[in-house]
């Protein structure tokens, strides 16, 4: 188990709120499905959840700003202004979770000088949370409280096959093309189909070795996951191969990106 106080905190806050998303899961009639501005859905579930890490966070010691998905949105001549913030998305894959699937989650980041430090990544329907803070490692901790660290796998024979993760929702012809394009080189690619954060956590976890992300997410849909999979030993790139930054711009949303489980290989080559 780790020696740290504010992992052991997330873990209490990110497992209260997703109690809440299993309370609205578990009784599909109390969803209240209805649509925002960019006819993206929201449940009860993100509101139940939202108000009960926003409020968790606002009685810490520490007086960090909060941005999150499912509250207002600060100018970026506020934010631009910050060195240390919570990031939250209370439901990631509301899509998968009205399809009922279970691969939705609950995360919660702190960024610091735009770069995630610390991040938890919970699993509702399994009871399952991953850990993560860069520089110091990453665990997954059962429903039972146990605990056990986890290291993104390396990539020691180039001949093997790649295991490279997509999203269940979001698939185009630039990612087949990539997909294709990385077959060529290597041969033998494997596909693994997932719904969101959960993909990166993947990654975290030693259970493969790419997610490339073509089409457009924001920054509180990776920042928790990200700082899991950089706590495991892997990291998360732009298309020019630089580590994905956070509030660096007045827009939200992310660049395409590469999530790899072993920075050190030469994804330039191949990608």
């Amino acid at each position: 188990m780790w020696n740290d106080d504010q992992l052991t905190i997330l873990l209490e806050i990110i497992r209260e709120a997703g109690s809440e998303v299993l309370s609205v899961y578990s009784d599909p009639s109390n969803s209240r499905i209805s649509y925002k501005g960019d006819d993206s859905p929201i449940t009860e579930a993100d509101r139940l959840a939202n108000s009960t890490i926003v409020q968790a966070l606002k009685k810490l010691p520490v007086n960090f700003p909060i941005l999150s998905e499912e509250s207002d949105k600060p100018s970026y001549r506020t934010r631009e202004s910050w060195i240390d913030y919570w990031l939250i998305d209370p439901l990631d894959g509301t899509k998968e979770f009205i399809k009922q699937n279970g691969e939705f989650t609950v995360n919660i980041a702190h960024i610091r000088n735009g770069i995630p430090e610390m991040g938890a990544v919970h699993v509702p329907v399994s009871g399952v949370t991953y850990l993560g803070k860069r520089g110091f490692g990453a665990w997954i901790v059962d429903e039972g409280n146990v605990a056990r660290e986890i290291h993104a796998r390396k990539i020691e024979n180039p001949s093997r096959a790649i295991k490279v993760l997509t999203s269940r929702s979001h698939r185009n012809d630039l990612l087949d093309n990539l997909i294709q394009n990385i077959s060529e080189k290597v041969g033998e690619v494997e596909i693994v189909t997932m719904g969101s954060s959960l993909k990166i956590c993947l990654l975290a976890e030693g259970k493969a070795d790419l997610y490339p992300r073509l089409t457009p997410t924001c920054e509180w849909d990776t920042a928790a996951a990200h700082a899991v999979l950089a706590g495991s030993g892997g990291e998360i790139f732009d298309a020019n191969f630089r580590s994905l930054k956070y509030n660096q711009k007045s827009s939200l949303l992310n660049p395409n990106f590469f999530a790899v489980a072993d920075p050190n290989f030469d994804w330039g080559k191949l990608l």
